[in-house]
C-alpha cells in the first residue's frame, strides 16, 4: 500500500520506514526517546529482577580461607537463612517493614515486604561444621574456613614484566 497517498497535500515530509512504512519510524522515534530519558538512570544495585531484592556482598580473601559480608538493613535475625551446599553458598530471607503512625490530624499506615536472596558460589567446598555466622547492626557476616586440600592446590604465580 503507497501510505503517500493517505497523507495530506504538502504533508509529504513525513519520516518513513524502511520498507515505507511511517509507523515503523514512528516506534522507531519513540523508542529512541525512551531510550533517552533512561540513559544514565538505572535501578538501584540491590534491586533483582522478579520481586527479589539482592543484598549488597562483599567477599573477601582471608589466610584461613573468605569472609562474606552481607548488608541486610532492617531485618531481622530470625528473617535470615544460611545455607551451604557443596561449594556454593545462599543467603536468603524476607524483609518485613511495618510503620503506623497515628496524630490528631492524620493516620499513616505503611508496610513492605520483600524476599532477597544471593547466591555465591565459592572456589572451595568448606566443612559445613566450620562455617560461622554472625549478625550485627544489619550486617551478616560469615566466615568460611579454607580446607587443607584447597589449600594445597593453590600455587602462586610470579608475574614478570614484559
Amino acid at each position: 500500500m503507497d501510505f503517500k497517498s493517505l497523507l495530506p497535500f504538502g504533508q509529504s515530509k513525513l519520516p518513513v520506514g524502511g520498507n515505507g512504512d511511517p509507523f515503523t519510524a514512528l516506534q522507531r522515534e519513540i523508542n529512541r526517546m525512551f531510550d533517552d530519558v533512561w540513559r544514565g538512570h538505572s535501578l538501584p544495585a540491590t534491586f533483582g529482577g522478579e520481586g527479589y531484592l539482592a543484598p549488597r556482598v562483599d567477599v573477601k580473601d582471608t589466610e584461613t580461607g573468605l569472609e562474606v559480608s552481607a548488608e541486610l538493613p532492617g531485618v531481622d535475625e530470625k528473617d535470615i537463612t544460611v545455607e551451604l551446599d557443596g561449594d556454593t553458598l545462599m543467603i536468603k530471607g524476607e524483609k518485613k517493614l511495618e510503620k503506623d503512625e497515628k496524630q490528631k490530624d492524620y493516620h499513616v499506615m505503611e508496610r513492605s515486604y520483600g524476599m532477597f536472596q544471593r547466591v555465591i558460589p565459592l572456589p572451595f567446598a568448606p566443612n559445613p561444621d566450620e562455617v560461622k555466622a554472625q549478625f550485627t547492626k544489619g550486617v551478616l557476616k560469615i566466615a568460611l574456613v579454607r580446607p587443607p586440600e584447597a589449600a594445597a592446590k593453590t600455587k602462586k604465580i610470579a608475574v614478570e614484566s614484559a
